[in-house]
């Protein structure tokens, strides 16, 4: 197995490239990258036959800022009989490890959509085969390797598997959420997203719960401190701009037009930070690692929006500076994805895991 795949979002191909090349190599596993302009995909090339299953193990897939999902190729099937998918699919497949699920995947553009209907209806049959061939378990297993067929056409598919433990819970590495009707903003789809990639859902009873103090920085008109009212926390949202009625109309949030930057609460009770704005990313992260150093907030969650050119290196660079600034107190756990609901910009959730129990009661 040399061949990696990397699912991307369209048009942060070479991004994607470059994380996967750079960190493959300090991982001692060298290669090269293939990519194509918008395709949604990157394939990593490993220099060594078995390197592709080791990355798949042991790079750490949380820690990748640009990956959707990562799964080691076992093989290309291209000119698929439109009368008979299953069988070539069936033979590439033959000699993999048993498989506990299995997902039908396309890559995220426009052509891959036209194919996501005929995804939904293959996948019955084809985990059918699966099943009858003795290639992937009878039931969903949950520690059991994933076989992925990703789908370039509709007689072109990649077919590999990604490991359980180390790759994205989320059919083709998308969280699918539904947009509340009552939000003020889209961007609510953001700070949702993220919450379910940051936060093991058996823990949202307690690190997403009501009786907790929040702050949102930026918030107007209210998209991110939507998510946070919606669970009963009590939220300062803080911003020169008008804040949606509805959400103050709560009775959960409090509104002060002031400067972001220079804002403090005055007291610390605070347990989560968020922030979404269209700011220099060098300036948020700063100010994120001074409220987290001064324990002004025990978690937080931002955005950090990105130049056109060396997008890579600029995320690289920030969270660097933001590892170096915490680094003086320790034990804190930084995280950064490029979540599907982001644009020009990538998600950073910070929090200590030790400080994790030590929520604040309601006031």
């Amino acid at each position: 197995m040399k061949q990696l795949l990397i699912y991307c979002r369209p048009g942060f191909e070479k991004e994607a490239a470059a994380e996967i090349q750079d960190r493959a190599g300090q991982f001692g596993s060298p290669g090269f990258a293939r990519t194509k302009d918008d395709s949604g995909f990157v394939i990593y090339e490993c220099f060594s036959p078995d390197d592709a299953d080791l990355l798949a193990r042991k790079l750490l897939f949380r820690e990748l800022i640009f990956a959707r999902q990562m799964v080691v190729v076992e093989a290309e099937v291209k000119d698929l009989p439109l009368d008979d998918r299953i069988s070539p699919l069936l033979d590439a497949a033959e000699g993999m490890e048993l498989c506990g699920d299995l997902r039908v995947e396309t890559p995220d553009t426009n052509d891959g959509k036209e194919l996501s209907r005929f995804c939904r209806k293959f996948t019955v049959p084809m985990r059918q085969a699966l099943r009858g061939k003795g290639l992937l378990t009878d039931k969903e297993v949950r520690n059991r390797p994933i076989l992925h067929l990703f789908f370039l056409a509709n007689n072109h598919a990649l077919v590999g598997y990604s490991y359980s433990f180390n790759n994205s819970p989320f059919h083709m590495g998308i969280p699918r959420l539904r947009f509340p009707a009552d939000s003020p903003s889209r961007s609510t789809l953001k700070l949702e997203e993220a919450f379910h990639v940051f936060i093991p859902r058996e823990e949202w009873d307690l690190r997403l719960t009501s009786g907790l103090n929040a702050v949102d920085l930026g918030a107007a008109p209210g998209g991110w401190t939507y998510p946070l009212v919606s669970r009963g926390m009590m939220v300062t949202a803080v911003d020169n701009g008008a804040m949606d009625t509805k959400l103050m109309d709560t009775g959960q949030v409090k509104h002060y037009r002031e400067d972001v930057f220079s804002w403090r609460p005055a007291r610390k009770n605070v347990y989560w930070l968020v922030c979404d704005m269209v700011e220099k990313p060098a300036r948020v992260a700063a100010t994120m690692a001074a409220w987290l150093m001064d324990e002004d907030c025990q978690e937080a969650i931002f955005n950090l929006k990105l130049p056109m050119k060396k997008r890579y290196a600029e995320a690289v660079h920030n969270l660097q500076q933001l590892k170096e600034k915490l680094a003086e107190l320790g034990g804190f756990h930084i995280q950064a994805k490029q979540l599907y609901h982001d644009r020009e910009e990538i998600t950073v959730h910070v929090y200590r895991p030790f400080k994790v129990a030590r929520l604040v009661p309601k006031e």
